[in-house]
């Protein structure tokens, strides 16, 4: 049986592949048990510094895999009741907030479709970067549904502000490439096949912070964002770095600077 998720790991770089590409990477309950694992897996692991998350084949991901959910849905003699539908419902939502909780950057690359709970994927990632196909939309609406799910309605708005996340969670219109661009939700738009070397950079740059830091910058921009005053947000970067300058850490970030070269920082 093919894998839904491939994991490579180089050198603290986690490539981490959606793999369904007959189905548009979309979201079925083995890759739905992937991503969980996965992202729960990624709290305490020293070894992974950066995640990188891309869909193999032409589309990120199509979001949830409907024919299977309506075969399923067929098969059953009795719809779900609430119980099992909010476990279900819950079970996809959790990858969005390990995805947030976990410390390490996440770098989405997305081509393609990404609709539904695969542009909540993408949301929930640190930096996107897209090629010109790409093309992403709030589904839920043109399915029966509420507009707002899988913490689209918390993470678009602090995107892109309340205007274009109300036209795109109210009308289920999708956003393509170069709007994306123009309204920060991306923070660039490549050609076909450049996403990896569109990546790089930003990968090499976080690997050359580190790894302490890298951990508590995301830590601290996540408390950032829902602060209730600028004195909580410098609270916690004030005790952030009391705690960085006194790792070896930033011992071997001055030495580097001052030596003209890159740190070489000790794997914990």
């Amino acid at each position: 049986m093919t894998k839904p998720l491939l994991i490579e790991h180089d050198d603290g770089v986690d490539r981490v592949t959606l793999n369904r590409p007959e189905n548009l990477n979309a979201l079925n309950p083995d890759m739905i048990d992937a991503l969980n694992g996965y992202f729960e897996g990624l709290q305490r692991n020293r070894a992974t510094r950066v995640v990188v998350l891309k869909g193999a084949g032409a589309s990120f991901c199509a979001g949830l895999d409907l024919k299977h959910a309506m075969a399923r849905r067929a098969g059953q003699q009795e719809p779900p009741g609430v119980t099992e539908s909010l476990d279900s419902q819950r079970r996809i939502a959790d990858i969005v907030l390990l995805m947030r909780r976990c410390p390490q950057p996440i770098i989405a690359l997305v081509q393609g479709s990404a609709a539904g709970g695969g542009f909540a994927l993408a949301l929930a990632a640190d930096i996107r970067i897209a090629t010109r196909s790409a093309r992403m939309n709030c589904a839920f609406i043109k399915l029966g549904l509420g507009g707002c799910d899988i913490g689209t309605s918390y993470f678009l708005p602090r995107l892109v502000g309340v205007s274009v996340a109300s036209e795109l969670i109210l009308t289920g219109r999708f956003i393509h490439a170069e709007r994306a661009l123009a309204v920060g939700l991306v923070s660039e738009v490549v050609e076909e096949g450049g996403l990896d070397a569109a990546a790089a950079p930003y990968v090499e740059a976080m690997m050359t912070a580190s790894p302490v830091g890298l951990r508590l910058s995301k830590e601290c921009l996540n408390m950032s964002v829902d602060a209730g005053s600028i004195e909580a947000v410098i609270a916690m970067e004030d005790r952030n770095q009391v705690l960085c300058s006194r790792s070896e850490d930033f011992n071997e970030g001055i030495r580097a600077f001052l030596e003209k070269r890159k740190p070489v920082y000790i794997r914990r």
